[in-house]
């Protein structure tokens, strides 16, 4: 492990860590606030854009309110050249196409792998309480972090997915075959328009918590798009955006502390 920068804000602690797995080290955006720890550990799961500093911002605001925040690049298995350029975004770019022949790669298992070589770091950091962790994920780590509650229910308390796409899938570990293994409580978020969780998976998934006897709840928020709760997409929408926080954090409070 070695750490690249270390940074004292007037209230926060930054670092940008190398963790090790068993297949090379994670680059691992770490962040809390520099009085009162330890703080409960959160993993904060990226989107397929990648590690950026608006995903950066997020996690300061989260560790603000007094978590120990891990941002790791989920991508670190195709080398250290995965991060992307803003026009990531944009349909048939260069980097657009440099991030999907990554992402596409991308499965469940490996990712659990990463869950609990982050956690176990979380464990060795004094900063950081020993106990329930939280996870939340968003786009394609929505399932890696409901995934994670069942691989490791007697670890993460609370799991959360925003806009996660294709919950319902063929995929091993699929979060939908495995929802009621979770212990924690599970809080799923979903935009009214999403193409990447159509209606009907959005339904079957309900179904299906409903049925899982899982603790949680499948929220869909009216008149907002993939991606609404990060502040440089274009389909931000402030209020949807707020709520999300407050959901997220409310969860934090009950299942952490």
């Amino acid at each position: 492990m070695g750490n690249k920068h270390e940074e004292e804000a007037a209230r926060m602690i930054e670092r940008i860590l190398d963790i090790p797995t068993r297949d090379g080290a994670i680059e691992t955006f770490v962040c809390h606030p520099e009085r009162g720890g330890p703080y409960p550990p959160v993993l904060f799961l990226m989107d397929a854009p990648g590690i950026r500093e608006e995903l950066c911002d997020m996690s300061r605001r989260l560790a603000t309110v007094g978590y120990y925040v891990l941002l790791p690049n989920l991508y670190y298995r195709a080398g250290k050249d995965t991060k992307y350029g803003p026009d990531v975004l944009e349909k048939g770019s260069a980097e657009q196409a440099r991030m999907r022949a990554v992402r596409t790669k991308m499965t469940i298992p490996p990712v659990m792998d990463d869950v609990a070589a982050l956690i176990a770091f979380a464990d060795s950091q004094k900063e950081s309480k020993k106990g329930p962790v939280g996870t939340h994920g968003y786009c394609m780590s929505g399932p890696y972090s409901l995934a994670a509650a069942a691989r490791y229910p007697d670890r993460i308390a609370a799991a959360a997915s925003f806009y996660g796409t294709w919950l319902v899938s063929d995929a091993v570990e699929s979060p939908h075959r495995n929802l009621g293994k979770a212990r924690g409580e599970l809080y799923i978020s979903c935009a009214e328009h999403d193409d990447l969780a159509p209606p009907d998976m959005v339904k079957e998934l309900k179904r299906l918590l409903d049925a899982s006897g899982a603790r949680g709840e499948l929220e869909v928020h009216p008149g907002v798009h993939h991606g609404f709760a990060f502040p440089q997409r274009w389909c931000y929408d402030k209020p949807a955006a707020e709520r999300h926080w407050e959901r997220l954090i409310a969860l934090y409070r009950r299942r952490l502390g």
